[in-house]
């Protein structure tokens, strides 16, 4: 139901959604559901909400580094620390402010106040990422993420040394049932996600991992591999017993992003290299 409203409501996020309907203010046939209940023909959904007037950003001379345009998608190689779009505490300085400034007819797509975006990289990931240029764009992007037809590979350097060639980490996370600012398989509202993992280099103290998300849930790859014992060097949030370690940042990097073009139909395919910082901790590595 929840995926129902989100898409029929575009300025409510999902997860607006979902705070709305456990303050009971979405029914169905008069009743109070779950998020996850399942909508059926003929039944009535009332939605009580305020609409809250987000300013929208405003374009910002920021360098950004293009990999593929055209009149349907933009391709960006997100650097790590830059945030993707204005947020709380966040009005300023986005990935969404720089595209603005180089792709002005963006400010006509909905919602306003994160134009073409139709997923997300943590701040300090980098990688390819795709911004819909046109609003049907929008809507076929937005479908094959949550039909899960994008394939998304990352490469990620952890702590410890993984035995096994390949794995699966498949439990389920939410938000941490005391710390409502982390994500954690300690949580009292699980939803299903899923982390694949194949081993590329092995070192005494790490693994050099590729990663490949099966669903897109927040922090899903940082979380899953520190419940699994392999938190991720440099990571702040979830690694955080283990320090930074050799790397000046979090080694996660989104590597690949194939999906059907949204003008065209036809399988493309993206790719970023892993920047030079990231690459100086490999080869630091290898030659200690």
């Amino acid at each position: 139901m929840d995926a129902f409203l989100a898409e029929r409501l575009p300025p409510l996020s999902r997860a607006r959604i979902q705070r709305l309907i456990a303050e009971g203010r979405v029914t169905v046939d008069e009743h109070i559901p779950k998020p996850s209940h399942r909508l059926s023909a003929g039944e009535k959904v009332v939605i009580e909400y305020q609409p809250v007037r987000s300013e929208a950003p405003a374009p910002e001379p920021i360098p950004i580094q293009i990999l593929h345009q055209d009149r349907d998608i933009i391709v960006v190689d997100k650097p790590s620390g830059m945030v993707v779009h204005p947020g709380a505490g966040r009005t300023a300085l986005t990935m969404v402010n720089a595209l603005l400034y180089r792709f002005p007819e963006l400010a006509g797509l909905q919602p306003e106040d994160r134009p073409g975006i139709v997923h997300r990289l943590d701040k300090e990931t980098s990688g390819v990422m795709v911004v819909a240029r046109s609003q049907t764009a929008v809507q076929d992007l937005q479908r094959q993420f949550s039909a899960r037809e994008v394939r998304k590979v990352y490469l990620g350097l952890v702590w410890g040394c993984i035995r096994r060639a390949e794995g699966t980490v498949s439990w389920p996370i939410g938000r941490h049932a005391r710390n409502r600012q982390r994500i954690s398989v300690k949580t009292d509202k699980p939803r299903t996600a899923e982390t694949r993992y194949i081993l590329r280099r092995a070192f005494p103290d790490f693994s050099y991992v590729e990663i490949l998300p099966v669903t897109g849930r927040m922090h899903q790859i940082r979380v899953h591999m520190a419940a699994a014992g392999h938190p991720l060097v440099g990571d702040a949030r979830y690694g955080r017993r283990r320090g930074r370690g050799p790397s000046p940042r979090l080694f996660l990097h989104a590597a690949v992003l194939a999906f059907r073009h949204p003008g065209t139909g036809e399988p493309v395919e993206y790719r970023s290299p892993l920047p030079p910082e990231l690459q100086g901790v490999l080869d630091g590595l290898e030659t200690a």
